[in-house]
Order: C-alpha cells, then sequence, then structure tokens
C-alpha cells in the first residue's frame, strides 16, 4: 500500500504550529536577508562540545539537545545546492566551445568555480525533512532562464534530488546528494556520496546521444569539534567523466606537520590514459592549469574566485509558497537564527522534527510508505536513484520546455497549485507515459 505525500501538506496537517515573528529580515519575495551566512566567522572558535554539555541538565530530555546556533547555516541542503549554480556565464560559455576537449576543461573550470561558494564559519546546512521541496530560478544575462527544483526524496539514507534546466541553451542537469556523517574524534566528517549528471541536448556523441559528464563530489571534514578552533576543509578525489576525457582533482586536507589548507592537485586525461593538462592551486583562492602536451608548459590561470560575481537565485514569494518548501516550512527557526537566539532556533527545529517523527511513525502503523511529488525511482542501469517525473524531451523547443517545467511546480512569482501537485509523482509519471503512448 502507497501513500502520497500530499497526506504531509494538507492544510489542516500544517509542518510546524507556531506564532508568526517579527520578520524584519525577510524580504517582500519571500527570501531572507543575509541567509548565506557568507561574511559571518566562527565565534571566537566556540567549542560544539561544550555548548552541547551547557544545554545537558539533570532530567532534560537528549532529543531536546541540539548543535549550537553558531553552527547552523540559514538554508537548507536543497538550498544550498544552488550555491553551485552561480556562475551561469562559464556552463554558457563552455556549452558554446566547438573543440570537445576544450569544451571539457571549460566545463571542469565551471564545476571547480562554485565550492568557494560557502560561509567562512563553520557552517552546517538545515536537514531537509522527508517531502520538503525547494524551487528558484535565474534570469541570465543573455536574456534566458535557467530553473531549479528540488527535493528531499529519501530520510535514510538522506537523499535530495534535484532538476536544473536552461532550456534555451539546451543544458540540463540531475542529480543526488546522499550526505552520510562520521565521527572521527577531535573531527566529524560528511562522506558527499551521489552524482551530478550534465547533459549538453543539441551536442550529440558518437551514439546520437546528448553529451553527457558526470560530476562526484568531495567530502567535507570539519576539524576541531572538540577542542582547539573549528576549521572546515574538502578532501578527497573528485571525479568528473565524459565519453572522452576525464579529470581526477584531488582536495587535500593538511597534515599535523606540513601541507597547506584548501589545495587541489588534478590530472585531466582522455580516455586511453593520456594526460593532457594539471589543475592545481586553491579551491577557495586561484586555480591554474598546465598543458602537459608541450614541452616547458608554464601554469597559467585557471580560474580567480575573486574575478566573478555570483548571480544568485530568485525565489517566488513567501505567501505563494507551498506549507513544505524550504524558507517556508524553516521560516521560524531561520529567522531566531538572524537573531542569534539559540533557545528559540531549537524549540521551532523540535517542533518540526517532532511532527516528521510523528508522520513516520503513522505511516509505520498504517503500512504505507512515503512517495515524492516530483521525483520518481529510476529504473536499474541509470547514473541517479530518482529523476524528475516529467518527461521533457531533449528535441521539444524551448518553449515548451519551460512550458513543462512550469507544469511541475509553482516556481514564477504568481504560479498558484492546483490539486493535481499532490498526487504522488509516480502516478503522474504513469498518466504521462500512458497519454504519449497513446498519442503515438
Amino acid at each position: 500500500m502507497v501513500a502520497a505525500a500530499s497526506s504531509q501538506v494538507s492544510k489542516s496537517h500544517n509542518p510546524i504550529t507556531t506564532k508568526h515573528s517579527n520578520t524584519s529580515s525577510m524580504d517582500e519575495s519571500g527570501g531572507f536577508i543575509d541567509s548565506d551566512d557568507i561574511d559571518e566567522h566562527d565565534e571566537k572558535g566556540q567549542s560544539i562540545i561544550l555548548n552541547i554539555i551547557s544545554q545537558l541538565r539533570p532530567g532534560s530530555d537528549l532529543t531536546r539537545v541540539t548543535l549550537p546556533t553558531f553552527i547552523l547555516e540559514k538554508k537548507s541542503m536543497l538550498e544550498r545546492v544552488t550555491n553551485q549554480l552561480q556562475f551561469p556565464n562559464l556552463l554558457l560559455e563552455a556549452h558554446k566551445e566547438t573543440d570537445q576537449l576544450t569544451r571539457f576543461v571549460k566545463t571542469l573550470k565551471w564545476y571547480l568555480a562554485g565550492w568557494h561558494i560557502a560561509p567562512k564559519a563553520v557552517k552546517k546546512p538545515l536537514n531537509p525533512v522527508l517531502g520538503e521541496l525547494f524551487t528558484c530560478y535565474w534570469d541570465l544575462p543573455n536574456k534566458q532562464q535557467a530553473f531549479y527544483i528540488a527535493e528531499q526524496t529519501s530520510h535514510h539514507p538522506p537523499e535530495s534530488s534535484y532538476f536544473y534546466m536552461i532550456p534555451e541553451s539546451h543544458i540540463r542537469l540531475d542529480g543526488v546528494v546522499i550526505p552520510k556523517s562520521k565521527f572521527l574524534g577531535n573531527s566529524s566528517a560528511a562522506m558527499m556520496e551521489g552524482l551530478t549528471v550534465l547533459s549538453y541536448l543539441d551536442i550529440k556523441d558518437s551514439n546520437g546521444k546528448p553529451e553527457k559528464y558526470t560530476f562526484s563530489e568531495p567530502n567535507i571534514y570539519v576539524r576541531g569539534i572538540l577542542f582547539g578552533k573549528m576549521k572546515i576543509e574538502m578532501g578527497d578525489h573528485m571525479i568528473v567523466t565524459s565519453s572522452k576525457y576525464s579529470a581526477d582533482i584531488e582536495f587535500k586536507t593538511k597534515g599535523f606537520v606540513s601541507g597547506t589548507y584548501d589545495a587541489i592537485l588534478g590530472k585531466v586525461k582522455d580516455n586511453k590514459g593520456a594526460e593532457l593538462f594539471e589543475i592545481s592551486g586553491k579551491w577557495n583562492d586561484v586555480m591554474y592549469i598546465k598543458d602537459l602536451r608541450a614541452k616547458n608548459a608554464k601554469k597559467n590561470v585557471f580560474y580567480s574566485t575573486h574575478t566573478d560575481k555570483p548571480l544568485k537565485p530568485k525565489v517566488h514569494p513567501l505567501k505563494e509558497q507551498d506549507e513544505y518548501e524550504s524558507r517556508k516550512l524553516w521560516k521560524e527557526v531561520v529567522q531566531a537564527l538572524a537573531n542569534s537566539d539559540q533557545e528559540t532556533a531549537t524549540e521551532e527545529k523540535f517542533k518540526i522534527e517532532e511532527y516528521q517523527r510523528n508522520l513516520a511513525k503513522k505511516r509505520l502503523e498504517d503500512g504505507v510508505e512515503f512517495q515524492p511529488r516530483i521525483f520518481v525511482k529510476s529504473k536499474p542501469g541509470k547514473d541517479l536513484d530518482f529523476y524528475i517525473y516529467k518527461y521533457i524531451p531533449n528535441d521539444a523547443p524551448p518553449e515548451e520546455q519551460i512550458k513543462s517545467i512550469l507544469e511541475v511546480i509553482p516556481i514564477l512569482p504568481g504560479q498558484k497549485y492546483t490539486d493535481k501537485f499532490n498526487i504522488p509523482a509516480f502516478e503522474k509519471h504513469e498518466q504521462q507515459h500512458h497519454l504519449l503512448r497513446h498519442q503515438k
């Protein structure tokens, strides 16, 4: 027996019941001012363990013990993914390149460019609840639009599924983020499983299919969680592949005695193993490229994080959002975080999480399963576990693709939800396939 996600989003089952506080930190579009935490620094190296200990009282409820305010970012993981998408100019430039190797290198540059968009302080995004949604869009400098849709499709393990598209430039991204936490003594790690798949829909490979790239993510380490000053590092390998070329970029962590923070080193190779380029530098500063095919070649600037200004996404008004859209769902928590009010942030966060625990218990008692409203489980052999349910033909005119995207969920200001939205994604997917077969 299957339960639709709509049972979680009816107005009579609001995920949180709370009074509305002062919303001076929110703009009229429903976006939170200073929600990126980009310019915030660690608060004098506070210790997480000391903060947790300070919450303990004789007879206290351990389920109410939470991470301290200064460790929580003012956005959900579903929104955090969009940090990687804030340099569309680099992606558009890569797509226009006619030479396949140069296109691969420029695509790699785009992917590397976004990692530095993160808080200077050690921050952890809010964990999305099951069925949580986030949508946004970009008005691009070339007068086109880009669209992003994300949904939390699994809770154990936590899996965030997303879709991004620039229809008029024939660019599509599908992906899943699966962070798995590990405790390593004085450090913790987020092992970033999952994958991003980029398709240039109008560039065909030898099999007549869209040119495809896959991207893995480096892992994230937080040092000094018990003693010392907290520091975040990215480490291990990031792999980028296409049909003819691949890149293995190592994000190096600093050793106890030697080394430096934030360094990267890697190679671009062809599918026969020949080394073509070397990538080095720092992922949050300046990165360099060296042509290994040329004798006595020198390093040149590949990308400087100090040049381009990120293009932030736009979000439709808070009043038009579904109860499970990230900014509406976490509104009171984010407001409290913005005010450095840890007590209120803890209380409001607990309300949301306790409601989710009750929903999970009810599903278990009723013998039903959660079903996403936007993404469907993929068949074996696919790159990803989930894809958006809507079939969007690669060769359809851009205006038809845009129409299809906006039918999935309201993204632009003024769009309204319909009853059809609450139908489980797998049912809508089956209905669409039945209609397509009938039309043929």
